[in-house]
């Protein structure tokens, strides 16, 4: 059983993490907060096309509030898309506002559509966590994926990840004919190896997307988390690895019945060899992220002094138990484990 925090608690950005953010143009400030948006009257469930609820509420604001509102995210959605260019958006509105009391940093989520051809896009508004930061980070250095983000003051904007829901891929796209399982295992395996070494927890199916990809032969498939709350913050070692999560028992179960022990290792030492050479790709802004990440307060000491323990012993690695703050957890873990691919020396 996998023992996760009911609500996991947020911790505020310090001025080490805030300067980090202002160098790499992460800090801005924001023309709407997430203060703001919590200003509303009432809500109604949102539904799906089905009549499904979604767990999402539809927040209902007066009009001069929501008039107000309006502007501010629909400049804060330029500053996150072009930088804040202007000639744009006369024709961007908000069309819809979602809120999701079940999320750890209660999300709002905002739906812009573009009046010229009625396309949408999505972004989110959260309360501004230094561990999601830190998680965010680290998928923006060590894993293929690019990610968008801004942070002002107690607020977070993110961009949507595009991707079909883990829970929906597993429950719909495994029974397709011409899905390539092997590729989709292997995909997995890649991901949960991810997950592992920059320890980022609690990838059950419903807090990461799969993207299919057609190729010139067949499919490719990218797996992406998009939750980032349970970056470093846990005890238990196997909360970081997906594959121990009763929602991905049938990837697991894909995975040993096409893959075996020596392919998954040779696919485990493949990201290993990824993520290092993303390592080096920027060494000094890894560099500073550690510093901060390594004197930052990101969990519990109780949950600190576990997964060192854990570690300690998984590894046959007593200098874990060293470790005092989470961070210093994270980049001890990182360096064990990319320090396995001898051909490529860090350089951080």
């Amino acid at each position: 059983m996998r023992v996760i925090s009911r609500k996991k608690q947020i911790f505020p950005i310090q001025s080490e993490l805030r300067a980090y953010l202002r160098q790499y143009g992460r800090e801005t400030d924001l023309p709407v907060s997430y203060q703001q948006l919590l200003g509303f009257r009432e809500t109604f469930p949102l539904l799906d096309k089905d009549g499904n609820d979604t767990l999402w509420l539809t927040p209902i604001y007066d009009p001069i509030h929501f008039m107000e509102i309006n502007r501010g995210l629909t400049r804060t959605y330029m500053l996150l898309k072009m930088a804040g260019k202007d000639a744009s958006a006369a024709h961007l509105r908000v069309d819809r506002v979602d809120f999701c009391v079940f999320g750890n940093t209660q999300p709002f989520r905002i739906r812009i559509i573009n009046e010229y051809n009625d396309n949408a896009d999505y972004f989110y508004v959260k309360q501004a966590d230094a561990s999601r930061v830190y998680g965010l980070e680290l998928e923006e250095l060590l894993s293929p994926n690019s990610i968008n983000y801004l942070t002002h003051e107690n607020t977070l904007i993110e961009q949507h990840i595009i991707g079909i829901p883990g829970d929906v891929f597993i429950a719909r796209q495994f029974q397709r004919k011409n899905l390539n399982r092997v590729r989709v295992a292997k995909e997995f395996i890649k991901f949960n190896e991810r997950c592992f070494v920059r320890l980022l927890g609690d990838m059950r199916s419903y807090n990461y997307v799969v993207r299919v990809t057609p190729d010139f032969e067949d499919e490719q498939y990218r797996v992406r988390a998009i939750d980032f709350d349970q970056q470093s913050y846990e005890g238990r070692r196997t909360i970081y690895l997906p594959q121990f999560f009763k929602d991905n028992y049938p990837v697991v179960e894909l995975c040993t019945g096409l893959l075996n022990y020596e392919t998954m290792l040779q696919y485990q030492d493949e990201e290993r060899a990824l993520i290092a050479r993303r390592a080096n790709t920027a060494p000094y802004r890894l560099n500073n992220l550690k510093v901060s990440m390594c004197d930052d307060e990101i969990a519990l000491p109780e949950k600190t002094k576990q997964l060192a323990r854990e570690l300690a012993e998984y590894h046959s690695e007593p200098s874990f138990a060293d470790c005092k703050t989470m961070g210093e957890v994270t980049f001890a873990h990182i360096e064990h484990l990319l320090s396995h691919v001898p051909s490529i020396p860090l350089s951080w």
